[in-house]
This record gives structure tokens, sequence and C-alpha cells, in this order.
């Protein structure tokens, strides 16, 4: 059986983003899985006039998605939602209509942020949409809550506890795209 492919897609753009943390220690705490980040933040809004020539930043976009077994978005929340960049990426991904890129790949979500909520809004609006997309998206909620504790100066992993859960989480999400993958 060959390794799949996980199109890793974060919400956040900051570069010492706490959400780029958890997709990699996901990444390092899943083996038999391949991780690769798909960059969002370069995109240009999605308008559909632009599709008679669609900007080299979405053909590379889509691409990237499209060669993916599988989705896990890792994303913030922004007043009890998704960020607009990530929006704006599934967006993009979707159109032009007939061909998204979204379309029957397994999706997992895991939100994160400083509250004791872990970004519930966000994960459950991000959830509305992938329904839509007739992505199969995992049950297992992931709530990453006082995300911001959770790792140290070098980026790595401390909280044992979250540690456990991320690896329970991605051998979970392993046996989902298994399930479901093309």
């Amino acid at each position: 059986m060959s390794t799949r492919t996980v199109a890793v897609v974060v919400g956040s753009l900051r570069k010492d983003s706490v959400n780029l943390k958890i997709a990699k220690a996901i990444a390092e705490l899943t083996p038999g899985l391949k991780f690769d980040i798909v960059p969002i933040g370069d995109l240009p809004f999605f308008n559909e006039e632009l599709e008679a020539t669609p900007p080299a930043q979405w053909i590379k976009f889509r691409d990237q998605v499209r060669a993916a077994d599988a989705v896990l978005f890792v994303t913030p929340e922004y007043n009890r939602s998704v960020p607009g960049v990530l929006k704006n990426a599934i967006d993009v991904g979707s159109r032009p209509y007939g061909k998204s890129v979204w379309s029957g790949k397994p999706a997992a979500v895991v939100s994160a942020s400083p509250g004791a909520i872990g970004g519930f809004g966000a994960n459950h609006h991000l959830r509305q949409s992938l329904a839509v997309l007739a992505m199969p998206t995992l049950a297992h909620e992931a709530y990453i809550g006082g995300a911001f504790g959770l790792f140290d100066a070098a980026g790595k992993l401390t909280n044992d506890g979250t540690r456990d859960f991320l690896t329970q989480f991605g051998q979970i999400f392993s046996a989902w795209i298994e399930k479901h993958a093309k």
C-alpha cells in the first residue's frame, strides 16, 4: 500500500502560528501519512470573473489539493468563525463549478485558540462548508484550548496530554482516510 498524502491547510498566516505548530505536531505524531502544507496566504481573493484566466496562485493551489488523498484543516477562530483567508482558499478550491478539488476527499478539522473552548465556533463553521463541498469529514472533534502555552520556544510540543490526544487523533484520521480515500 502506498503512503497517503494529506494536504494541510492552515488558517493562520502568522510566521509563528500555533496552528502551524499543531499541524506539524500532528504530522510528526502520525506515521504512515505524508503531510504537505499548502500555502494560502498568496491566493488572490476569489472572483468568478478571473476564472477565464485563473491566477497562477489559484492553479498551483488547486493542483496541490487535487494531488492529495485527504485534507487536514487546522484553524484559529476569528469572531466565532474561520479566518477570511481560509474561507477564500475554500472558495478558490471549490471552483469552477463542477470541478471542486475538495469533492470526495476525506477531511479532518482541528481548531485552536488561547481560550478555553479551542476555536469551537470556527470548527463548526468550517464543518458546514465541508458538508456542502461533499468532503467526508471525520466526526472526531478536535478543539485545542490554551494553545499558546503548549509549545516551547523552538516550537516543540511540550504538553503530554495534548501529545497523547494528537497521537490518537492522527491514528483515527489515518483510519478515516483509508476508509474513504479513492
